[in-house]
């Protein structure tokens, strides 16, 4: 799942050298925790959150056999 993350991201950013994620995780649930330069946030989110909802729908739907919830976060 991260490197999925990570792929998609590495896609999206003007500064792919600067994509960092973190993983997160509880008893119930997996938060992955994307990491961008400052200028690209704004291409991971996208024009009202659409690239972000599409990214997260993604994770969600490779993460069907997970049995924990599995959220992504985007940080600056």
């Amino acid at each position: 799942m991260k490197d999925l993350i990570t792929v998609i991201a590495k896609a999206l950013v003007d500064h792919p050298e600067e994509v960092r994620v973190n993983t997160v995780e509880d008893d119930r649930s997996i938060t992955f925790e994307l990491s961008v330069h400052s200028d690209d946030v704004g291409k991971v989110i996208g024009k009202q959150g659409r690239i972000a909802k599409a990214l997260r729908t993604v994770v969600t739907s490779a993460a069907v056999k997970e049995p924990k919830r599995v959220s992504v976060e985007i940080v600056s």
